[in-house]
């Protein structure tokens, strides 16, 4: 055994990290002098002594001990008793595996005079048991430590390759996933010294082949034993490794050593696998290696979920951006494109009527549809719910062809389903514009015509044209949006005032301005509604819109609110049906109207018949609390809709303004006037006030005077000016009353007066 000299040499005491040890087994044992560690070759790893003298000289019955440990596995330890009747108890420390980590050896005390017997090996073990137990975890937990300490070193080299493949190229661009996916299967090739290697994900379309050497791949093998690679891959937890290749006595084996490693989906699905193949006579696959495949398999696989769509397996929406930024960059951008804009028809009534997963079913097999027609080149995305896009090298016509073939395919999903739902999509073609690399612009021209499709009946397939002026105002409404926006965030909105007067003189008659919106756009250009509010409508902004009306006038008038107290005015304010789908705007509306500490007098709303008439609970709703409050509430476009009797008689309405179409033909349309007339009488008849609008010329403005209309509104009466010109002539609570502008003419001087 080790001399006092060479003692110094070794870790010595156990330290804090065993002392606890040695302190059990003296409380299970009081007699023990010593207790000491040897690893399974005998040299000694720590003891509660700082010297083993010759006195106590181990090294015979270790080894001993060792020897009679490996020669049988299940040897729990054994006694032995030095000069002196000094015995020891030497205890196997074993793993899972039985394999020998260490001998724990216990010297006790000789017994005394009244006591010369020396405790069983078999006792002094079960009284040990718990200590030996806690003290062999520890000693597998440190060797699992230092053998996973290796091997990651050992790995260092390899994760280094892990990390170098997302870096950009030299022109300082990111590879796209499909480039990122062929440069890892092409290093793992190369780094595992394989001739082929393979990734193949079939519910994903992706099949990428790569060589590692000279040699082409043997794409030949691979389509004929992709079925039993599958398999191998699919029944393995691991990698599998198959080393034995073809001979006489093995001829159902493979030609190549062969490294399967499964890919499998976050919720543990196979989805399909990583194969390398080496010649027959190169050196077997390794377990080192089957570590490394399997960790860049689940590189490429990370690299795969990101990138496709899980439901549909087509790309995903940042994919398909980058794919087009190639094809816009990169020398594909020569080719004639095409893009394809899908949209499933009313898959929410699916949804609803069979339940979200035949609507997930539906997408899939959409999906799958899409990937097995897509010609070489092509690619495509589902960039949202139900929505698809395809870019085609395809001219206009070519891709119109395939839009048609999608289109007939997507009719035959429910004969091949369980479910009876009919499946029909909607789908836009336009030749993709190179010169944008926004994903919205290249695909403005498609999805227009997309929506143009389903407005014409769904199920079909609609091209993008010029001449289409239907289409045309679609792809505009895309640009106007954009700018709506820019305009509602730079403060770029304001509201003009046209005049409404009595046509007839009456002391409780009261004129109105209606409130109008205008834009201004960046070069410093006035738009008015015409020009922006069909893109408004289109894209869900009327909302907002309403929203900024209703606290710009309130805010506008709230310094002049001792002026318009009690006096005969009132403003027009408009607002959208798309507000009254808002379950918050009523609430919002009522609020400001309540704490502005104007008078609600003063206010008429207004909403289209047609909005009305499209959601009549809460319209109705909203007006009662409007007049709960002493507001007005008019009817715009009167006349127009197909209820509009069944609306007066349940609507609170204190104002119908009677359509302009009806009112320019007055005098000569026949029916026109007719119309006037009725609407006048009936309004009277419910103690309603009518306004005609577009009143344009005295004549008009004269015989709808005769027709009974209350009031008119138009440029007879008055053009539209700035709303801030109105409020010029209603001086602050600090200033003197000015008199009206003479540029307004006379009916604005009628206004001055009757508002004092």
């Amino acid at each position: 055994m080790s001399s006092p000299a060479q003692i110094d040499q070794l870790p010595g005491r156990p330290g804090e990290r065993f002392e606890p040890y040695v302190r059990l087994v003296r409380c299970l044992m009081p007699r023990t002098s010593c207790v000491a560690m040897f690893g399974p070759a005998g040299e000694l790893a720590w003891s509660s002594e700082s010297m083993l003298g010759p006195d106590l000289d181990l090294t015979s019955l270790v080894d001993e001990a060792l020897l009679a440990g490996r020669s049988n596995p299940d040897s729990t330890g054994q006694v032995r008793v030095l000069p002196g009747s000094v015995p020891v108890y030497l205890c196997s420390l074993r793993d899972e595996t039985r394999r020998l980590l260490a001998i724990l050896a216990i010297v006790c005390r000789p017994p005394d005079g009244r006591d010369t017997r020396t405790q069983d090996f078999s006792f002094a073990y079960a009284l040990l048991s718990p200590v030996l137990e806690c003290l062999r975890r520890e000693l597998v937990s440190r060797a699992t430590i230092e053998e996973l300490t290796h091997t990651v070193g050992g790995l260092d080299k390899d994760l280094n390759l892990l990390l170098a493949q997302t870096s950009p190229d030299s022109s300082g661009v990111a590879p796209d996933d499909a480039s990122e996916l062929q440069a890892l299967l092409q290093q793992t090739v190369e780094h595992l010294r394989a001739r082929t290697g393979a990734l193949h994900v079939p519910e994903r379309s992706v099949t990428l082949v790569r060589s590692g050497s000279a040699a082409p791949p043997d794409a030949q093998f691979l389509m004929r034993a992709h079925r039993r690679l599958l398999a191998m891959a699919q029944s393995q937890h691991g990698p599998a490794i198959s080393n034995d290749t073809r001979s006489a006595e093995n001829p159902e084996a493979f030609p190549y050593r062969v490294l399967c490693c499964a890919l499998r989906s976050r919720a543990g699905r196979f989805i399909g696998l990583l194969v390398l193949l080496r010649e027959a006579g190169a050196e077997p696959f390794t377990l080192r290696d089957a570590h490394i495949a399997e960790i860049l398999g689940r590189k490429a696989l990370g690299v795969i979920e990101s990138s496709y769509d899980a439901l549909s397996g087509l790309y995903t929406r940042p994919a398909f951006e980058q794919r087009v930024r190639g094809v816009v960059t990169g020398g594909e951008s020569s080719q004639a494109w095409s893009a394809l804009y899908v949209d499933v028809d009313q898959l929410h009534a699916i949804n609803e009527n069979a339940g979200m997963h035949v609507g997930d079913a539906v997408l899939a097999q959409l999906g799958e549809l899409l990937r097995n027609r897509l010609p070489p080149g092509a690619f495509g995305s589902r960039i949202s719910g139900d929505r698809f896009v395809v870019m085609l090298p395809a001219e206009v016509h070519d891709a119109e062809n395939f839009a048609e073939s999608l289109r007939a395919g997507a009719e035959q999903l429910a004969m091949t389903n369980a479910h009876a739902h009919g499946v029909s999509i909607s789908v836009g073609v336009a030749l993709f514009d190179g010169g944008v690399d926004e994903l919205a612009h290249v695909l403005a021209a498609a999805e227009t015509a997309c929506k143009a499709a389903k407005d014409r009946g769904r199920n079909r397939v609609e091209v993008y044209q010029q001449s289409d002026l239907s289409i045309v105002r679609r792809y505009a409404d895309i640009g106007v949006a954009g700018q709506l926006r820019e305009a509602i965030d730079a403060g770029r909105l304001h509201l003009d005032a046209q005049l409404i007067l009595p046509l007839a003189a009456a002391e409780t008659a009261r004129p109105h301005y209606e409130l109008l919106l205008r834009m201004t756009d960046e070069a410093g250009r006035t738009m008015g509604p015409d020009s922006f509010l069909s893109a408004a409508t289109r894209y869900q902004l009327m909302p907002v819109i309403d929203r900024w009306v209703v606290g710009h006038v309130i805010d506008a008038l709230k310094p002049r609110a001792g002026v318009l107290e009690g006096r005969a005015l009132g403003f027009t304010i408009n607002f959208s049906g798309q507000s009254l789908n808002d379950e918050a705007f009523a609430d919002l509306l009522i609020e400001q109207v309540e704490s502005s500490g104007l008078d609600p007098a003063l206010f008429v709303f207004e909403l289209t018949e047609n909005a009305t008439v499209a959601n009549l609970v809460r319209a109705e709703a909203l007006m009662r609390r409007l007049r709960g409050l002493g507001c007005g509430v008019a009817l715009d476009d009167f006349g127009t809709g197909l209820s509009s009797l069944s609306c007066l008689r349940q609507l609170p309405v204190t104002m119908l303004k009677i359509d302009g179409s009806f009112v320019r033909e007055v005098l000569t349309d026949a029916r026109a006037e007719s119309m006037v007339r009725a609407i006048a009488q009936l309004a009277r008849g419910m103690s309603i006030i009518t306004v005609a609008e577009y009143i344009e010329t005295e004549a008009i403005c004269a015989r709808i005077a005769e027709l009974g209309v209350d009031y008119g509104q138009g440029f007879a009466i008055g053009r539209p000016i700035p709303l801030a010109e109105v409020l010029l002539e209603l001086p602050l609570p600090s200033e003197p009353a000015t008199g009206p502008a003479d540029t307004h003419g006379g009916r604005e001087a009628r206004l001055s007066r009757l508002v004092g």
